[in-house]
């Protein structure tokens, strides 16, 4: 594979056939946004910045790889530029008036949603939590049903919580139903279980994009959330490009939390890692082997669930500065034909006083044998990713986004 510091251009007129990318790996750092979308203001996120509030407060981001690809030149990323960028870069808008990780998802995978999950800001009806714990056999009582922080709940409710043995139960500023519950007081597989009954409840006027299992460990004043947390996604309405790959016998190998969020549709081969440095290893090792499979589709979660949520800016910092530093090994490990994307579902900036994603453009950014270091502009959906990733292995137009590939390596 070429080195990360080399342009690569394209052959003139080359098509699919004479110039194939076989295989294609899409890394998407959660919660990694650009700069507020125009309507931000709606969503109470103006001014958000996820990655140029970052370097902004701290003052310095090392990020020397990303910044070869190309990300200080996308439009409004307030980043140093690249001179000469070795990689194509852009924005994408999402589409879906929205700012989850369920919807994001979809969008990159090329399904807008005709309307977002509904909100719960307020908390649920307390007749559906009884109607939970009730078909969960459990007695009708909970602690929280607000919209809270995850660790900041912690602190409030934890030492009840060991108490009484009643299950914590909070939402966020997304469509989001958590369940949160010490493992030494309600072990895993029974959390698992209250997660499941609560998703199969959870349809119609009560259609919560996901049911989060959040299981923690530790003593009041130290409590800690485990690696052992576990997503509950409604299944897509209409089929994803993974749905339609798999339909023409193309795999997908989905690394972190892809299988969860996509319900397993279209998600053959599975590898559940729970971190950012797992996540990368898995992709590595993915690009590594010739194994069966055509689409790797990578979750690295840290950078939303560790520091996003929890405002930690410098560790957000130094997560970003970690990928960058393994960028070197994605790159090398990865054969003449593939090709990479690295992208983001929404934001979650870390230097505002919200803990709640952050409704931003997502970064785009490509590398590989034959792409043209361009500027792709600003997307107009997330599903242009999709449109893309799907003629380059299939060689057909994907109903839903506007196809950048040629653009991208003079493949037409």
């Amino acid at each position: 594979m070429n080195n990360i510091g080399q342009n690569i251009k394209g052959p003139a007129g080359a098509n699919v056939a004479s110039h194939p990318h076989t295989r294609i790996c899409i890394i998407v750092l959660d919660s990694v946004g650009i700069g507020a979308m125009p309507d931000a203001g709606e969503f109470g996120d103006e001014g958000t910045h996820t990655l140029g509030n970052i370097f902004k407060s701290r003052g310095r981001l090392n990020i020397p790889n990303l910044t070869k690809l190309g990300i200080g030149n996308i439009c409004g990323s307030n980043l140093p530029p690249a001179e000469t960028p070795t990689g194509a870069y852009g924005r994408m808008a999402e589409k879906t008036k929205a700012k989850d990780t369920t919807s994001g998802h979809w969008e990159l995978a090329g399904l807008i949603m005709d309307k977002p999950f509904p909100l719960f800001h307020d908390g649920f009806p307390d007749s559906l939590l009884i109607e939970w714990l009730n078909t969960a056999g459990l007695p009708p009582k909970w602690l929280g049903n607000t919209a809270a922080s995850g660790t900041e709940i912690l602190t409030l409710l934890g030492m009840e919580h060991m108490e009484t043995g009643a299950p914590i139960v909070y939402t966020s500023a997304d469509s989001v139903f958590q369940v949160a519950a010490h493992e030494g007081v309600i072990p895993l597989t029974k959390l698992y279980h209250l997660c499941s009954t609560a998703r199969e409840l959870l349809t119609g006027d009560y259609n919560v994009g996901r049911v989060i299992a959040r299981p923690f460990e530790g003593k009041p004043g130290s409590f800690i959330r485990t690696k052992n947390r576990r997503d509950y996604a409604l299944p897509p309405p209409r089929d994803t490009i993974l749905d339609a790959l798999a339909a023409r016998g193309i795999n997908t190998y989905g690394i972190g939390k892809i299988e969860d969020i996509f319900c397993n549709r279209g998600v053959n081969i599975k590898n559940h890692t729970t971190n950012n440095k797992d996540g990368i290893g898995a992709t590595i090792e993915a690009l590594e082997t010739n194994g069966d499979y055509r689409l790797i589709f990578t979750n690295l979660v840290d950078f939303d669930m560790l520091y996003g949520h929890r405002n930690d800016l410098e560790g957000y910092a130094q997560a970003l500065e970690y990928f960058d530093s393994r960028l070197p090994e994605i790159i090398r490990a990865m054969k003449k034909s593939d090709l990479l994307f690295i992208t983001a579902d929404h934001g979650c900036d870390p230097s505002t006083p919200s803990t709640d994603h952050s409704r931003e453009y997502v970064p785009v950014l490509a590398y590989g044998d034959g792409v043209m270091p361009l500027d792709l502009g600003t997307r107009q959906t997330f599903a242009d990713l999709a449109a893309s990733v799907f003629f380059a292995l299939t060689g057909e137009n994907w109903h839903t986004g506007d196809s950048f590939y040629g653009k991208l390596t003079g493949v037409l």
